[in-house]
């Protein structure tokens, strides 16, 4: 039986919560969120710090992988490769997130992120699939 959204809104993931990563849509390999970009997230020449995008791509494919894991089941990031298309200076960021092939211990996944709507970021991962020992 797959794990299901939505999760707590704080406190699931204390870093997603720090940077203002939030999201609207986790079910069945997918997933959708969104980040505000503020001024505590810009780098050294007022630009969003890559860091951030990587991250949400990050969060975003946790959270599809997530949603269709069996119950004592969790997952890992092993490698993400990311593509940053365009420079981001304000606005909203949403990140949609699929699992493209799901195996017993490894996972692939595809992000986009868009800032207003425009693709400013790609991101290729793969995740470690695991049970839990408790």
């Amino acid at each position: 039986m797959a794990k299901k959204f939505p999760l707590p809104a704080h406190g699931f993931n204390p870093f997603a919560d720090l940077i203002g990563v939030q999201f609207s849509r986790a079910e069945s390999g997918a997933s959708e969120c969104a980040l505000n970009v503020r001024a505590d997230l810009l780098n050294p020449n007022h630009l969003l710090h890559g860091g951030v995008m990587y991250s949400m791509a990050d969060t975003g494919m946790g959270g599809a992988l997530f949603s269709c894991l069996d119950e004592g089941e969790n997952c890992a990031t092993v490698e993400i490769k990311m593509n940053y298309l365009k420079p981001v200076k304000d606005g909203a960021l949403t990140c949609a997130t699929r699992v493209i092939q799901r195996g017993k211990t490894l996972a692939t996944l595809e992000s986009e992120i868009r800032n207003n709507e425009q693709l400013v970021a790609i991101a290729l991962g793969t995740y470690a699939i695991f049970k839990l020992n408790r």
